[in-house]
């Protein structure tokens, strides 16, 4: 062994052993779930990006409540009561009751309606937890029979946006906002519902081009699998 190679290897070693310690120290890492099995790679990628998106929105629901109080009051003890509910509905698929069976982006339009006598604020999580869940195939869980529909994502996407614009131009008869979210002041600045929602935005966007190019990648991946197994052979007899 060489003695520039003798310098290199401990150097590498503690490289590495610093990159796992690094991968290890991550708190977004998950143990292996049994149905793992079942999902491809992209499979996963937008399972993740499900789950990400809505703990954003729990975030965004936490932000709004805080700042618009009288939303849980309409029916709940307390704000982590009406969190409670709505999430344990929106998971069950089960429409709130004061929406009359809207959905997605309607119950989103619904939300800044001026007559709306419901928790506004419960109307939008419900709102965007269905039309997440429908961008990620419409289920919770994606396996390998499950797929993004690039348009559909794209779409949702651009009504996460639509909710963004709704938060900020939708006004009362007395010209204030139906519902406080942002705020820049000499006491601070409260970005949180901007922030996370254009996070969602980034995410849907990222699984509808990845969604867009499956078909496409196909194709390549099956000619490099080919001609790789074919040449492969062929070039380890080549010396070195």
């Amino acid at each position: 062994m060489s003695q520039r190679l003798k310098v290199l290897l401990p150097t590498a070693l503690s490289l590495a052993l610093a990159g796992c310690g690094a991968t290890h120290s991550t708190n977004r890492a998950e143990p292996y779930a049994n149905n793992e099995w079942m999902q491809s790679g992209a499979n996963r990628v937008a399972n993740l990006a499900l789950r990400d998106n809505l703990e954003s929105i729990r975030r965004v629901q936490a932000s709004l409540y805080r700042r618009n109080p009288r939303e849980w009051r309409k029916w709940a003890s307390s704000q982590e009561d009406a969190t409670k509910r709505v999430w344990s509905q929106a998971m069950a698929d089960a429409p709130l009751a004061a929406l009359n069976g809207a959905t997605g982006i309607d119950a989103v339009r619904v939300a800044f309606d001026t007559g709306y006598q419901g928790d506004r604020v419960a109307a939008l999580v419900a709102g965007w937890v269905a039309m997440l869940k429908q961008a990620n195939g419409n289920t919770w869980s994606q396996t390998m029979i499950d797929g993004v529909d690039a348009e559909n994502a794209f779409r949702v996407a651009r009504n996460m946006e639509i909710s963004l614009w709704l938060l900020y131009a939708r006004r009362d008869g007395k010209d204030q906002p139906i519902l406080l979210s942002t705020e820049i002041s000499e006491q601070g600045r409260n970005l949180v519902v901007d922030r996370e929602l254009s996070k969602v935005v980034a995410r849907l966007d990222l699984l509808a081009a990845q969604a867009d190019e499956k078909y496409r990648r196909a194709a390549l991946d099956f000619s490099q699998n080919w001609v790789m197994g074919s040449v492969a052979p062929f070039l380890q007899l080549i010396p070195r």
